[in-house]
């Protein structure tokens, strides 16, 4: 009988022992459960955060997907601080195990399991952590959750198999979830203490490592205090481990946590509609012009142009990675290297908010006060204000979700009539407020724009890149997005024109109006009426009619043609006389690259954003190079600089020298479209050629007095207060003495016709 109950029990043992290996055969082959194939094991964090890097090396933000931003680091960069606290406290035999500690795995079963004492410590090691972090999902019951747990020993004993010790802890610290969006620890280093990894103290270092029982609930900015417990628990591991002395645990214990905590938001940071720009741009799919509607055919044209030609523009999905996949900037982990200068961006949007928020807002709002149409002009009639404001109910998201809900047309004119809690932008910050929605959507209409664009003259390498006055509130990106009216900044390139056909800026013509056609352009100046006035003097003082007498001398193709070469584009544009004037829309980004033509020797360069970008490994899979074409011959570039030069000298840009003082070499343009709607500036020194645009979100909102609302009072104080700044800062290269290339034995007079032979211009472009 006792020899019968022994052998049931060893046949009950053997069985078991074999159904074991069974189930774990299985298991290990995925014939049971889930099993991850080599090559995801071989590369099991595929979901990495794509960083963004400024010129001078500075971080500008991440790419990344569901908020997980993880940034890879390397073990060498880890502190050796985070590898101890973690092994000590998640796992003391980690270095002498192979994925399954049977010692702690034993001890949990019996403390744990069977005699229910809670304090007896987990069996999963730091391996076990990682396969359940990588590939359990959340169990929906004890049941379930014992069912993973099998999984997770046996994708534990592979991942040993595949990587080493350093290696799988690097894997572990780079992908858990720190909580406040802080995926990784190189992101949770920044959120926590506005540190790198490497750089971590033994206290900031066990804090962190604290996280890993529980985030939520030792959540140091929520709960200080149970986060220091936790802190000193991991730090009692250490000294109990060996890796710290009496001393080191003593000094550590008594330390309070001090957090430089900063949540991250994408929309924080500078260079928030850049780094929005270069996202779309990176990802962009080869255009379809099913996609776009009959009213956005002029994008339909600049996307395709890009596709094309720019090798930027769609590269994600114009390059593939080695399994066939294209790149994905949310989970590839491909560090972006731009042409942004974090230096000049800051002072950049500095310079926006100090003329616009600071300046233009306040006189804005003062005159609105009078307008019974406020914000828009006067000369609309309150019909024509309430057909606005009607068409922005219905772009509106409020309008989309209630008609998604099924509202009636009433019910929803009843809900923007109704007043409602809300929080509503000033520059002072978000203020709670009681407001109908539509009566918001009058007040955000309020505020005016700005885009601001500022690129290298030789290469076209976008310095700094301003997009608007407030990201998180005015989301549409004025700098590319964006297309206005360009009004009077138009006329240097068809004085380029009229250089290449021969003219100098020394040249006359009659100071006079004329009609042509039906067409009878007004100048905002009589001044010297009737005179034989140089083409120098026309443009300084951005005069229509002489503008008005060159164009009517040309084909207006030929100036759409060399508009084109400048780098603007002129889908839809059609020739007219009155193109002279500037009433085509124009992106801030185009006016800048165009207008590098005429310091750059007459060739123009096209926007450079990124100069290379590299894999997550840090190879270079990406260079990106100059684009430049040849507009104009050397010789009219320097009789361009010689007219662009005045106008800053003693025409309409004028004040840069006696109001604020910029005593640089420099060329420029204002530009103030019909009652004010769009302010214009552009200017350029021998290096850096910057634009601006300041305006409403509509045409019609507007300041009513020229005085406020041109160009020169509007958009060229903030081209002025940013390049006092870039100047200011040596550790930059700017030289304010740098002057213009321009050959000492140049004559910028030479023409083909006698200096005041009238007759002999029509004969030129005849």
């Amino acid at each position: 009988m006792r020899k019968t109950f022994v052998r049931i029990l060893w046949g009950l043992l053997i069985t078991l022992i074999l159904l074991l290996g069974l189930a774990f055969t299985s298991i290990w082959f995925g014939w049971i459960g889930y099993m991850p194939d080599i090559e995801d094991l071989q590369n099991p964090i595929s979901r990495y955060a794509s960083q963004v890097y400024s010129s001078d090396g500075k971080i500008l933000g991440t790419y990344n997907m569901n908020r997980e931003n993880r940034v890879h680091v390397d073990f060498d960069d880890l502190s050796p601080y985070l590898i101890q606290a973690l092994v000590a406290t998640e796992d003391e035999r980690f270095y002498e195990h192979s994925g399954i500690d049977f010692i702690a795995l034993t001890r949990a079963i019996v403390k744990r399991g069977i005699l229910g004492q809670k304090s007896a410590g987990g069996g999963s090691t730091i391996t076990q952590q990682l396969a359940k972090q990588l590939y359990s999902s959340t169990a929906k019951s004890t049941i379930e959750r014992l069912l993973q747990k099998p999984i997770e020993w046996v994708i534990a004993v592979k991942l040993e198999r595949f990587y080493t010790k350093e290696e799988i802890i690097t894997m572990y610290l780079n992908y858990f979830d720190f909580l406040h969006n802080a995926v990784g620890i190189k992101t949770a280093c920044g959120v926590y203490f506005n540190k790198s990894p490497k750089n971590l103290s033994l206290c900031e270092a066990a804090t962190l490592i604290g996280l890993c029982k529980n985030p939520s609930y030792f959540n140091p900015v929520r709960y200080p205090e149970r986060c220091t417990e936790r802190r000193n628990v991991v730090l009692g591991q250490m000294l109990k481990a060996g890796y710290i002395t009496n001393g080191e645990y003593q000094s550590a214990h008594d330390e309070s946590i001090v957090l430089n905590f900063r949540r991250l938001d994408h929309k924080d940071g500078i260079a928030t509609y850049f780094r929005e720009f270069l996202r779309r741009y990176i990802m962009a799919k080869k255009p379809d012009l099913k996609d776009y509607p009959s009213w956005n055919r002029v994008q339909y044209s600049i996307d395709s142009t890009a596709w094309e030609t720019d090798p930027l523009y769609g590269w994600c999905n114009k390059n593939f990675k080695k399994n066939g996949d294209p790149y994905n900037v949310y989970t590839d982990g491909l560090k972006i290297f731009t042409t942004i200068d974090s230096r000049m961006q800051k002072y950049a949007e500095e310079a926006v908010l100090r003329h616009v928020g600071g300046y233009l807002q306040p006189a804005f709002t003062k005159e609105n006060r009078n307008k019974p149409n406020a914000p828009f002009t006067n000369a609309l009639k309150a019909s024509q204000v309430k057909s606005i404001l009607n068409r922005a109910i219905t772009q509106s998201e409020r309008y989309r979700a209630m008609k998604e809900q099924g509202a009636t047309n009433e019910e929803i004119r009843k809900a923007f009539k109704t007043p409602t809690e809300m929080s509503v932008f000033t520059y002072h910050g978000d203020v709670d407020t009681v407001m109908t929605p539509l009566d918001s959507i009058r007040y955000i209409k309020s505020f005016l724009r700005s885009g601001f664009v500022s690129m290298d003259t030789k290469t076209g390498a976008v310095k700094a890149y301003v997009g608007g006055v407030d990201f998180t509130h005015f989301t549409y990106d004025m700098a590319t997005k964006g297309r206005r009216q360009v009004g009077s900044t138009i006329k240097p390139f068809l004085y380029a024109l009229s250089m290449s056909n021969g003219l100098s800026p020394c040249d006359v013509a009659p100071n006079v109006q004329t009609t042509y056609g039906n067409w009878t352009p007004r100048n905002g100046s009589r001044a010297r009426y009737g005179d034989m006035v140089t083409l120098k003097w026309g443009l300084a003082q951005s005069n229509n009619w002489i503008s008005a007498y060159l164009m009517s001398r040309i084909n207006p193709q030929d100036f759409i043609r060399i508009l084109n070469d400048f780098g603007i584009n002129t889908y839809g544009i059609q020739p007219s006389i009155v193109l002279c004037l500037g009433p085509c829309e124009v992106s801030v980004c185009e006016m800048v690259s165009a207008y590098t033509t005429f310091a750059n020797h007459g060739i123009h360069c096209s926007p450079l954003y990124v100069t290379k970008i590299e894999d997550n490994e840090g190879n270079v899979i990406a260079d990106f190079q100059p684009r430049m074409n040849e507009v104009i011959s050397e010789e009219s570039s320097y009789k361009m600089l010689e007219m662009l030069r005045g106008v800053m000298d003693g025409g309409t840009g004028s004040r840069m020298r006696y109001k604020y003082n910029v005593r640089c070499e420099m060329g420029g343009k204002t530009g103030t479209t019909n009652r004010n709607a769009d302010a214009w500036f552009m200017g350029f020194t021998p290096s850096l050629v910057s634009g601006c645009w300041v305006g409403g979100e509509d045409r019609d909102i507007h300041f009513d007095s020229t005085r406020m609302g041109q160009g020169a009072n509007m958009a060229l104080p903030i081209w002025a207060y940013y390049m006092k700044k870039v100047f200011a800062d040596r550790s930059l290269g700017y030289d304010v003495n740098e002057k213009f290339d321009i050959p000492e034995d140049f004559n910028s007079c030479a023409s083909e016709i006698d200096e005041y032979d009238t007759v002999g211009i029509e004969e030129v472009f005849e």
